[in-house]
């Protein structure tokens, strides 16, 4: 199912007769000991943000740990995915919280089951708030009335769930009538959901919520005419919904003039769950009689039916109820993210109309708002005007000063979380199933290097490939949303996928295992780059200072990148990104050189790339391959090592004082100083060891007449031979400036592409390479302890790079 489309019309709103104080109506609570609203979601909401409030019942009271916390971890995920701030609602001893931290997430799942982890509505909140005074401290899971009421206090108008409760068959005698409807009923909050559960009684559930007040409509998704109000596990039920919408800007102007009235009773939006997962409704009615003919005769009743029946529908679906279940559950809060988004951008427009702007957040009008509509064809053709500030433009040419061609993917980071019975504290266990903490980004290694560029105040134009799925669209919306530039994104028709970056880490942070599917680049040719990118204004008329391109190209697109770089006078670097794929540019330097005669083109001063920044891992394929491909026996390579004047028996002892003798023991700089011919700058990461830089200075480089580096030049020009252009070998390593403890340390995804953009912005504004590394360890650091690919407090670093420092 096509989740996020194209554009449709919005509701044009006018000034004359519209009342500034529209939410005068609504009660916001003020924290206090018994309520609690996390900074982020208060300062989204003072900000106007879209925020999207979720529930915590599913995780204490429907899903296993630790299956709850990787739930909870993807849901959270897809609303920041699609530009929305999650605010999930629980109790956490005895203290109502609205937006829990990941760690409160991970104590509130793992309660799951135990006897002071309640399932906890309307009625239960003072309970357990009052009794903490009372030295009982309690846990809960909040139901859907339980969550809208604290939503509600918040000041947060949209809520994605699963199912809603509702009336039980025979509730005409046993008055069994879920909380959730008389909520609805007294709460102005907009539940999206699919439907109530299949199990109750889906007529006499309508006519409670008409009695109630409560507006109710279903998402058409696609289908014409009126539609059926959906039964949870099936899009159909027999009974036809009150009202039919067409997609979100419909229900966001529903929301926004229900507010506008001074409406106190919610409203219900049913999205019927995506078809591919969706268990027909012949099959599922059969599944629901029987669950509860068992329910009767065991006589489960009350609180205990449901989770009764719930349980038998799997066993007699055999599990088939369980992907369905995750699948709408998703699908809800994706769709309840972006009505959150359109409202916000409705909620904006009135300010503007009223002629008060926000003071902080101007909503994305995207582009791509439907979930059911045509997709792109493409991207230029598409996007729209920019509506956040920043320096997205058209492709008309703008100069910029980096351009960053690479990937652009959907990172997804797998932190082990181990239990107190795990019996390895620090890594995953293999061939097996391992708690985690489960977070998606928009990511990719290209993406991450222009966004720490943008966030330092540079301007950057990112080349890259996307699928025309929800994936992609979700990252134009994000880039837009950013004030990034959007025009250098080329979108491919089905069947070509976005590209998703998997990273297993282990309970410090560290890499365990990564998987990556970027396939989508390896679609683009020397062709379709040269069609696409290289014969476009922004890089033939006002050329780019540098030009950076990520080891995911082909060796063959790869070239094509550099050379053109070359061509342009830009300074070209290379990120190797795995060890896998690093090889690629010597694959691409050596074919390229054979062409030109011997591995001529290839060696310094002809080289195609002048820095690259591999980690000790990607150092060691690359030198590993340069001698497979005999690229260490060629005269041109002879003539640059010979210029330099180095001996036979090495530079052993002068590099153990500009490095450290464990590196030198490890052959991590003489690997770097074998590989400058073919490119000249090596700035390799070594983690807490800090940076290795390794160079071949240039005939007429300050630095060889500087007495301060005098120290770190190790060799020189001996042979006279200029022609070579060589004028020096400098080695140096920079020490971090602090070593972060593990629990310091939130996430390592990203924190070499910050790195480098960092460094990049240092050296287009006309700095050394010795002087960036300081600016771009210290940015990573700060990624380092950031749950984004790349942190927003690189922001803070501008005037450090302005400084000069």
């Amino acid at each position: 199912m096509t989740l996020i489309g194209r554009a449709v019309g919005r509701p044009f709103l006018r000034n004359r007769g519209w009342s500034r104080t529209i939410t005068s109506g609504r009660r916001l609570l003020s924290n206090n000991s018994f309520f609690q609203v996390s900074d982020e979601v208060r300062e989204a909401l003072n900000s106007k943000k879209p925020v999207v409030a979720l529930e915590t019942t599913i995780y204490t009271h429907g899903f296993p740990y630790p299956d709850n916390v990787a739930l909870a971890s993807l849901l959270e995920s897809v609303v920041r995915v699609n530009g929305g701030v999650p605010a999930t609602i629980g109790i956490i001893d005895g203290v109502a919280r609205v937006g829990l931290s990941p760690e409160e997430l991970i104590r509130l799942a793992s309660s799951a089951g135990k006897e002071n982890t309640l399932k906890l509505s309307r009625r239960d909140l003072s309970y357990v708030c009052g009794l903490r005074l009372a030295g009982k401290k309690f846990n809960g899971g909040t139901t859907i009335a339980g969550t809208m009421l604290l939503a509600h206090l918040a000041g947060i108008k949209v809520f994605g769930t699963g199912g809603l409760g509702g009336v039980h068959r025979g509730a005409e005698s046993s008055m069994d009538i879920s909380a959730d409807l008389t909520e609805l009923g007294r709460t102005p909050v907009t539940v999206i959901s699919s439907g109530c559960k299949s199990f109750l009684d889906i007529p006499r559930t309508l006519e409670y919520l008409e009695t109630e007040g409560v507006g109710v409509a279903t998402f058409a998704d696609g289908r014409k005419g009126n539609v059926d109000f959906p039964a949870f596990f099936s899009r159909d039920s027999g009974v036809k919904s009150p009202t039919t919408i067409q997609d979100e800007i419909e229900a966001a102007a529903i929301i926004h003039a229900q507010h506008a009235l001074q409406i106190q009773s919610g409203l219900l939006f049913a999205n019927p769950v995506p078809e591919e997962a969706a268990i027909p409704k012949e099959t599922m009615d059969s599944i629901i009689e029987e669950a509860i003919r068992q329910a009767d005769a065991s006589g489960a009743s009350g609180k205990d039916n449901t989770p009764f029946i719930l349980t038998k529908i799997k066993e007699l679906s055999k599990g088939a109820s369980i992907p369905a279940n995750r699948a709408l559950i998703e699908s809800n809060v994706r769709r309840a993210t972006i009505v959150a988004r359109e409202l916000a951008v409705l909620e904006a427009k009135q300010e503007e109309a009223q002629g008060h702007g926000s003071s902080y957040f101007t909503p994305v009008q995207s582009s791509l708002a439907s979930t059911h509509e045509a997709p792109m064809s493409k991207v230029q053709s598409t996007s729209p005007e920019p509506q956040s500030a920043g320096s997205r433009t058209s492709v008309d040419g703008s100069k910029v000063d980096i351009v960053v061609a690479g990937a652009l993917a959907l990172d997804i980071s797998c932190d082990f979380a181990p239990l107190s019975t795990s019996p390895n504290r620090i890594d995953p266990e293999q061939h097996t199933s391992n708690p985690a903490v489960i977070t998606q980004t928009l990511g990719g290694v290209a993406h991450n290097i222009a966004k720490a560029v943008h966030f330092l105040d540079s301007s950057v134009r990112l080349c890259s490939t996307i699928g025309d799925d929800l994936s992609g669209r979700a990252a134009l919306q994000q880039l837009e949303a950013s004030g990034m530039l959007t025009d250098g994104i080329r979108t491919l028709p089905s069947p070509h996928k976005t590209a998703q970056y998997v990273a297993v880490n282990n309970a410090n942070k560290d890499l365990t295992l990564a998987m990556a599917d970027m396939s989508i680049l390896e679609t683009s040719t020397p062709s379709s780059i040269h069609d696409t990118w290289l014969t476009s204004p922004s890089l033939t008329s006002n050329p780019p200072k540098c030009l950076i391109a990520d080891a995911n190209w082909t060796p063959e697109s790869l070239h094509a990148w550099l050379t053109h770089g070359k061509h342009i006078n830009a300074l070209t670097i290379f990120e190797p990104v795995s060890t896998a794929k690093s090889t690629r540019l010597l694959t691409a330097i050596a074919a390229s050189s054979k062409h030109n005669n011997d591995h001529a083109a290839a060696v310094f001063p002809n080289h195609i790339v002048d820095l690259a920044t591999p980690n000790a891992h990607e150092l060691a394929a690359l030198h590993s391959h340069a001698h497979q491909l005999d690229l260490f026996s060629t005269k041109h390579w002879f003539r640059v090592l010979d210029a330099l004047g180095i001996p036979s028996s090495g530079l052993r002892v002068p590099l153990a004082y500009t490095t450290t003798p464990d590196l030198v023991d490890a052959g991590l700089p003489q690997q770097a100083i074998k590989l400058l011919p073919f490119i000249p700058t090596l700035v390799t990461k070594l983690g807490p060891k800090g940076v290795l830089l390794t160079r071949l200075l240039p005939l007429d480089d300050p630095a060889l007449s500087d007495p301060e580096e005098a120290k770190f030049i190790l060799a020189r020009n001996a042979n006279g031979d200029v022609d070579v252009g060589v004028g020096g070998l400098y080695v140096r390593l920079f020490e971090p400036e602090r070593v972060f403890a593990p629990e310091e340390v939130v996430s390592v995804n990203g924190v070499g592409d910050t790195f480098l953009g960092a460094l990049a912005v240092g050296l287009v504004r006309g700095g050394r390479v010795q002087d960036g590394i300081g600016l771009a360890q210290r940015a990573a650091g700060l990624t380092l302890g950031s749950r984004e690919s790349v942190s927003e407090g690189l922001r803070e670093l501008r005037g450090w790079v302005e400084g000069g420092r």
